[in-house]
C-alpha cells in the first residue's frame, strides 16, 4: 500500500464556511461526533431526519425491541462518571431504556444545541473552487463546511415492502423500523407478521400476547438463542463497574469489541461428542450469542465444526416446538450458524406452541400480493386485520446512497458503488475529499459492539482533523489503490470464513438489484484497530494530504 502523499502545492484558497464540520445523522455516532469535535474547538452542526435523537433506537420502537449486547457493555466510554452513575435495569437494554440513556447523554453534555431535527439531507456536493462541501436539506437550506461526516448508521434505511396491492389493504400495516411512537394495540385482531429476522423474532412473542390470531410468514428460518434476560444482578453490576476502565481498554483487543469472554482454546472436533454437548448446553443456559460462538475456535471457519453447533440448536428447536411440522420449518437449513446475524430471543420458539399462532412457509409458497382483506400466497389466502413487515433494512450503504454525494462534475457515490461499496478502512471513499464515514462498509461495524466502533472511528477522524490543522493541510482523501487493496483484503478475510455461505444482509442480498458483496470487515476489532493505528504511524498511509492554510 503506498505511503501518504504530503503535497506542498497550494490548492485553491478555501472560502469562508458556515461550519468547520457538518455531521449527517443524530444517532449515537452523530452525538459523539459533536462531543468530540467540540473539544477541539470546532464549530459543528448535526442534521437529523427524525424529531428526536437516537438513530436506530429512535426509530425502532416495535414491541420487544432490545439490544443483543449486554447493557453494561453497550454504552459510551467517554464519561467515566456516567459509567458509575447510570443504572441499567436489565441484562439487555430495551429500546425505551437505551433511548432514555441517549437522551440523558445529549442533555448532560448539552449536545442538542448543535443538532437540527426534522431535517433530511438530500445532497452533499464538494466544490474544487471553494474547497467546501455544500450540504442541502430537503427544505432547500444549504450550508457549507470544509469537512463532512456521514454518521448515517448501518441499519437506518428500512426496506419498505413492495408487494402488489399494499395500497389497497383496508387494515393498518406497519414496518418494525418505522414504528408509531404511540405504539400499536393488536387486541382482538388477526395479525400477520412477514419476516423472521431479528425484529420479527423479538416482536412475535409480544404481538402474540395481544392478537386474536397471529400468522407468521417465514421465508428463511434463522438461528436464535435464548437471551436469558433478567433484572441486572447488583453484585455483577458492582463488579463490572469496578473494572470498567480495564474492560473498556481490553475490549479493543477482542474480535467483537466486547471484553469478558475468554477466547476459546480448542477446535470443535478436537473435543468428544460428550464434551461438545456439555459445552453447548452450558452456553445455551448462559444465554448470549458471542458466548455461544466462543465455544470453539473454528465455529466460523470450518463447516464440520460449525455443523456440531448448528445441529445442537436445531435439536433444541425440535425439542421446544410441539408440532413436528412447525418445528421442522423453524430449523435453519441453508446457512451455518453465526454467518447471518445470530438472534437473541425471549420465548420465540415457545410462542409457536400457542393455539392461536401459526407458521406459513413462503419459500415453498411465495407471497403473491396484499389483498384488501389480507394476504395471498401461491397456495392460499389469509384474512388479516393488520400486517407487520419485519422485512429489514438496506443495510450499511442504504442511507448514504439515498443522498446525492459527489464532487462537482464527478460521479455520484451511488454510481461509484454500483458494483458494491468501495472504501478505505470504512472511513473514506476515494475521490471524495474530506468526506468521512463512521462505521462504513469494510469496517467491523455491525460485527462488533457498535458504540465502541463508533467511538473508534470518531476519535480517528477527530485526530486526523487535528493533524491536518497542525500540519497546515486542508484536504485529505484516500487513494484509489489503497481503497482497492483494502476492499480486496476485506473480501479475502471474509472468504477465509464461513460468512459468505449465507445469503444475508451482510451481503446486501435482501435488497433486489443490490450487488452481492460481503460488506463488514470480519478480521476482528483487534486486527482492525491495529491496522488503523499503523496507517497513522506510517504518516496516514494510503491517504493524500494536500492544500495549505493561509499563512502556512
Amino acid at each position: 500500500m503506498p505511503d501518504a502523499t504530503l503535497e506542498t502545492g497550494r490548492s485553491a484558497p478555501r472560502a469562508q464556511s458556515d461550519f468547520d464540520v457538518i455531521i449527517v445523522g443524530g444517532g449515537l455516532a452523530g452525538l459523539y461526533s459533536i462531543y468530540r469535535l467540540r473539544k477541539q474547538g470546532l464549530k459543528v452542526r448535526a442534521y437529523e431526519a427524525g424529531d428526536g435523537v437516537g438513530g436506530t433506537w429512535f426509530w425502532n420502537r416495535y414491541p420487544g425491541c432490545r439490544c443483543d449486547v449486554e447493557s453494561m457493555e453497550y454504552s459510551y466510554s467517554f464519561d467515566p462518571e456516567l459509567d458509575q452513575e447510570w443504572k441499567w435495569p436489565e441484562r439487555y437494554g430495551t429500546q425505551p431504556a437505551i433511548l432514555e440513556y441517549i437522551d440523558h447523554v445529549a442533555e448532560r453534555h448539552d449536545l442538542m444545541r448543535d443538532v437540527q431535527l426534522n431535517t433530511r439531507i438530500k445532497t452533499a456536493v464538494f466544490s474544487e473552487k471553494t474547497q467546501l462541501w455544500s450540504v442541502t436539506t430537503e427544505h432547500g437550506e444549504t450550508v457549507t463546511a470544509p469537512a463532512c461526516i456521514m454518521a448515517t448508521g448501518n441499519l437506518s434505511t428500512p426496506r419498505k415492502p413492495d408487494f402488489p396491492g399494499i395500497d389497497d389493504f383496508k387494515g393498518n400495516w406497519y414496518h418494525t423500523g418505522l414504528w408509531p411512537k404511540e405504539g400499536v394495540d393488536f387486541t382482538d385482531l388477526r395479525v400477520g407478521v412477514i419476516g423472521t429476522g431479528s425484529s420479527g423474532v423479538q416482536s412475535i412473542p409480544h404481538i402474540a400476547e395481544q392478537a386474536k390470531e397471529l400468522t407468521v410468514f417465514q421465508r428463511t428460518a434463522n438461528f436464535s438463542l435464548p437471551a436469558r434476560n433478567a433484572p441486572l444482578d447488583p453484585v455483577k453490576e458492582a463488579a463490572h463497574k469496578a473494572e470498567y476502565p480495564e474492560r473498556r481498554k481490553a475490549a479493543y483487543d477482542t474480535p467483537f469489541g466486547i471484553a469478558g469472554f475468554p477466547p476459546p482454546t480448542q477446535n470443535a472436533l478436537e473435543a468428544t461428542e460428550e464434551e461438545r454437548r456439555a459445552q453447548y448446553e452450558a452456553k445455551w443456559g448462559e444465554g448470549g450469542s458471542i458466548s455461544y460462538l466462543f465455544s470453539y475456535k473454528d465455529l466460523l471457519l470450518d463447516e464440520a465444526a460449525n455443523q456440531t453447533a448448528s445441529d445442537f440448536v436445531r435439536e433444541k428447536i425440535l425439542a421446544t416446538v410441539k408440532d413436528p411440522k412447525t418445528a421442522e420449518l423453524l430449523c435453519p437449513n441453508n446457512h451455518p450458524i453465526g454467518t447471518k446475524r445470530l438472534i437473541l430471543d425471549s420465548y420465540y420458539y415457545e410462542t409457536f406452541n400457542k393455539p392461536h399462532v401459526s407458521l406459513v412457509d413462503v419459500r415453498s409458497a411465495p407471497i403473491q400480493e396484499i389483498t384488501p382483506t389480507g394476504l395471498k400466497t401461491t397456495e392460499d389466502e389469509y384474512e388479516l386485520d393488520a400486517i407487520v413487515f419485519a422485512t429489514g433494512f438496506d443495510a450499511m450503504t442504504g442511507a448514504m446512497r439515498e443522498i446525492d454525494i459527489h464532487v462537482e462534475g464527478g460521479k455520484t457515490l451511488e454510481e461509484q458503488w454500483e458494483d458494491g461499496p468501495r472504501t478505505y478502512l470504512g472511513i473514506m471513499v476515494a475521490g471524495l475529499p474530506n468526506l468521512f464515514m463512521i462505521t462504513g462498509p469494510q469496517s467491523p461495524g455491525v460485527k462488533s459492539q457498535m458504540i465502541l466502533s463508533i467511538q473508534w472511528h470518531t476519535d480517528w477522524i477527530a485526530d486526523c482533523l487535528e493533524h491536518m490543522k497542525v500540519t497546515g493541510k486542508t484536504r485529505i482523501e484516500a487513494t484509489e489503490q489503497a481503497a482497492e487493496d483494502w476492499v480486496n483484503h476485506t473480501r479475502e478475510v471474509a472468504d477465509s470464513t464461513l460468512y459468505p455461505k449465507a445469503n444475508s444482509w451482510y451481503m446486501g442480498v435482501n435488497i433486489p438489484g443490490k450487488p452481492a458483496v460481503f460488506m463488514p470487515y470480519v478480521g476482528g476489532v483487534h486486527t482492525y484497530t491495529a491496522k488503523c493505528n499503523a496507517v497513522v504511524a506510517n504518516g496516514y498511509e494510503g491517504f493524500v494530504l494536500s492544500g495549505e492554510t493561509v499563512g502556512a
